[in-house]
């Protein structure tokens, strides 16, 4: 009994000392960030709406105040909520947040070796190959300039097919937008009726609408599980291994054609790359990486732009008398004869306007792609333990009422001056901010606004309902939001 009672007091001693250091440590490091107390394995489930993160983490930025943790399952995220602590974090603190924070469904579908998806060294390494890449084969410049200008061309004329009959623009849209990534990475546009494109697209189009399902969401709760159970989430992931076979095979092409002295786009520029880094004990250039980086540029080029256009056309059907205003501009300017360009933009300050509303009101990605810290930090009075998963979200920048007056209304004098002239605001971040800041947001901005100058200047739109009717709330899903199915009738000008 006495040995027994001089052990209980030696573990008491030891747990005592254990819990006193562990104190003072945290001391010594600071406090973490405030939140609703998490439940073992399923974290803050009960405080939150899977089907609406968004709604969720608003609430409890009321409570905690702009810095503030939450627990996806056993995940410790730590949110960001407003434009001062954000831009404090991705851009005054750049370095320290530019990790990449990544839910346990994205690492199941990217495996984390992509440009979005990687860390560290591997990640600065794609990053830079991929900037540099990029505006070689013209990204920025005056060839995928008219490479947009063309393609935006095939899309009116294919409009115009139509015959004014009502129809979901939607397909319509993505194959424009693919087109012009599918040239820079695999080296030409796609005819419009080409299978193995189709096919391609016809993944995407399934796997955005496989995340409108409860699956997904529960999957960043529970991946173990998840894992093991039946589902949409199932489908999502075998339809990413699908089109990571078919970039294989375009890669597998593209090794037995290739010519050194002469890439022809991406894929080649990156097997060059390959061959340059042979020697080296290790390299972040390999086969893996360049199939995930070049789904990462396709999913990035294609989805979020088509996306955007179809935001934007279901809006300004709600709105002709905003179309008028455009279309009066687009008169102005360019006329009817030529195609519209970049350096009419300067010109536009209406259009322009519109084109940055439509970004801003649609709210695409209102959490961000999320982030973490490369390091311990400490932020706003608060320690961050290194690796720590960050939500720096991009809604109530975007939504800011002093920023923006009447943040849910669509309203293009959000960036207009007294005087008409286009008003630029450090709140507009849809691409985020930052070192992971949208690597082909120049793209994307020539991309959004030749489109939709070149189906202005071609037609009106006519909705399928009144248009007082046309429902603009999007569709949420885990991450982003989607717009609703609608039809239009695009009249001939």
């Amino acid at each position: 009994m006495e040995l027994l009672g001089a052990t209980t007091v030696f573990l008491l001693v030891c747990v005592s000392c254990l819990l006193l250091a562990t104190w003072r440590s945290m001391s010594q490091k600071g406090k973490q960030p405030p939140g609703p107390i998490a439940l073992p394995i399923i974290g803050n489930m009960l405080q939150l709406n899977p089907w609406n993160l968004t709604a969720s983490l608003t609430e409890l930025s009321k409570k905690y105040g702009p810095v503030f943790t939450i627990n996806l399952g056993p995940q410790k995220i730590v949110v960001l909520y407003g434009y001062d602590v954000v831009k404090e974090a991705l851009i005054d603190q750049a370095d320290t947040f530019s990790g990449r924070g990544i839910l346990p469904l994205v690492k199941k579908l990217f495996r984390g070796t992509g440009i979005v998806t990687s860390n560290g060294e591997t990640w600065r390494q794609l990053r830079r190959f991929t900037l540099t890449t990029l505006r070689d084969f013209g990204m920025g410049k005056k060839s995928i300039e008219e490479r947009i200008q063309e393609e935006a061309h095939f899309l009116v004329e294919r409009i115009r097919n139509t015959n004014e009959r009502p129809f979901n623009p939607g397909n319509y849209l993505v194959h424009a937008v693919s087109n012009i990534i599918c040239s820079v990475i695999f080296g030409d546009r796609f005819d419009y009726e080409d299978k193995k494109f189709l096919t391609l697209i016809d993944l995407l189009d399934e796997n955005n609408k496989l995340q409108l399902s409860v699956h997904p969401q529960i999957y960043n709760f529970f991946p173990t599980l998840m894992d093991h159970l039946p589902g949409p989430h199932q489908r999502l992931i075998e339809n990413i291994e699908t089109i990571n076979d078919f970039v294989l095979d375009i890669v597998a092409q593209h090794q037995k054609t290739l010519d050194p002295t002469c890439p022809r786009d991406f894929i080649d520029a990156f097997l060059n790359k390959m061959e340059q880094e042979k020697g080296k004990a290790h390299s972040e250039f390999t086969i893996e990486t360049l199939s995930r980086t070049t789904i990462d540029l396709f999913f990035a080029g294609t989805g979020t732009t088509s996306i955007t256009l179809r935001f934007g056309i279901v809006i300004l059907q709600k709105y002709p008398e905003i179309v008028e205003k455009v279309q009066k501009e687009i008169d102005s300017v360019i006329g009817r004869d030529r195609s519209p360009s970049m350096a009419d933009r300067s010109r536009m300050p209406y259009t322009d306007a519109v084109v940055h509303e439509i970004q801003r009101f649609i709210d695409f990605l209102p959490i961000n792609v999320p982030h973490a810290v490369t390091k311990d930090t400490k932020f706003r009075g608060y320690f961050i333990p290194k690796d720590t998963m960050i939500f720096p979200m991009l809604h109530p920048v975007l939504h800011d009422s002093k920023e923006f007056p009447n943040p849910e209304k669509f309203d293009p004098g959000h960036f207009l001056n007294a005087d008409g002239t286009f008003k630029k605001s450090d709140y507009f971040m849809p691409f985020s901010a930052g070192k992971r800041v949208c690597a082909g947001e120049g793209l994307a901005r020539m991309e959004l606004f030749i489109f939709l100058t070149a189906i202005l200047q071609n037609f009106t739109l006519k909705s399928a309902v009144d248009c007082k009717d046309v429902d603009l709330s999007p569709v949420i899903t885990s991450l982003a939001n989607m717009p609703r199915s609608y039809d239009v009738s695009f009249l001939p000008r």
